[in-house]
C-alpha cells in the first residue's frame, strides 16, 4: 500500500506539471540567514513551522486565509524557519503561495513539495527557496532515478537538501549522500499513522554526522523534549500550529520546551 500512496503523491506531482504549475517566471532572493548554523546555536527548541491548509491524513486542516499573516504570527512565535507546500493537489498548495511568504520574510524557506522532477527544482530556484524536501522512499523503491544525480542539481541551483526517511534503512541510504539535513518523518507513508517512537528507533545506532529534524505528530513541548532526548536537532510542525486558535501562542509554547 506504500507504494499505493507514494504512487499517488507521484502522479500528483506529474499533474501538477503537466499543468504548468511549476512554470514561473519570477526571481526572487533566498533568506540571508543559515538555518544550519540556526540550528547549531539556538538555546532554544528550533521549529520549522508549516504552512499547510490541508493534507491526504487530514483532509482540511484550515480555511485558506493569508499566508503572510499567518507567517508573520509562526515568526512572532519563534520559529526560525517556514516550510511551505506547493502541491495543489491534495495539499491546497501552490509556488503562488510561497512566493506571497517570500516577499514578506527574511527567514529560511523549505518548498514542501514531492520533488520528482528538474522542473520543480528550477521553479524552488525561482521561487527563492532556502531548502527542498527529497523522500528517501522515492529512490529507494525505484519510483525515482538516481538520488545522488537529483541532490546534485539541487545543490548546483544553491538549493540545501532536506532529505526525509522513515526507517533505519532509508536512513542508512541517506547517510550516503550529499544531503545538508536529514528529516525522520514520524508517519508511516503506508498508513499515514504516527508513532514518535520512529525517530528513536531510527536514530538508536547513529553518531552524530548530519543535523536531524524530527517530523509529524508533534504537538506539545513534552514531544519535543522527548525528540531531543532521542537525538533529534530540531523540528518540522504542521498540523498542531495550523489547527490553533492562536498560532503565535502555539509556537511561543513550543520554542519555549527548553
Amino acid at each position: 500500500m506504500a507504494e499505493n500512496i507514494l504512487r499517488k503523491l507521484v502522479n500528483n506531482s506529474q499533474m501538477a506539471i503537466d499543468d504548468g504549475v511549476y512554470e514561473i517566471d519570477m526571481d526572487l532572493q533566498k533568506s540571508s540567514k543559515d538555518f544550519v548554523q540556526i540550528i547549531k546555536t539556538n538555546p532554544h527548541a528550533t521549529l520549522l513551522t508549516e504552512i499547510k491548509f490541508a493534507s491526504p491524513s487530514l483532509g482540511k486542516i484550515r480555511t485558506t486565509s493569508d499566508p503572510v499573516s499567518i507567517a508573520n504570527q509562526m515568526i512572532a512565535g519563534g520559529s526560525k524557519a517556514l516550510s511551505i507546500i506547493t502541491q495543489p493537489h491534495l495539499f491546497n498548495g501552490s509556488p503562488e503561495l510561497f512566493m506571497k511568504v517570500r516577499q514578506a520574510v527574511d527567514i529560511p524557506l523549505l518548498i514542501k513539495d514531492i520533488m520528482i522532477d528538474k522542473v520543480q527544482i528550477d521553479a524552488a530556484e525561482k521561487i527563492g527557496a532556502d531548502y527542498m524536501l527529497v523522500i528517501q522512499s522515492l529512490f529507494d523503491q525505484k519510483l525515482l532515478k538516481d538520488i545522488d544525480e537529483f541532490i546534485d542539481y539541487g545543490h548546483k541551483k544553491r538549493l540545501a537538501i532536506l532529505l526525509e526517511v522513515h526507517t533505519i534503512e532509508e536512513f542508512e541510504n541517506a547517510l550516503k549522500t550529499e544531503a545538508d539535513i536529514i528529516g525522520i518523518n514520524n508517519r508511516n507513508l503506508d498508513t499515514l499513522e504516527i508513532d514518535l517512537n520512529t525517530t528513536k528507533i531510527v536514530l538508536k545506532e547513529y553518531n552524530k554526522s548530519k543535523i536531524i529534524i524530527s517530523e509529524s505528530g508533534i504537538e506539545t513541548p513534552e514531544h519535543i523534549n522527548y525528540l531531543k532526548k532521542c537525538g533529534a536537532d530540531a523540528f518540522l510542525i504542521g498540523s498542531s500550529i495550523m489547527k490553533s486558535d492562536n498560532i503565535q501562542e502555539q509556537v511561543k509554547k513550543l520554542v519555549s520546551a527548553y
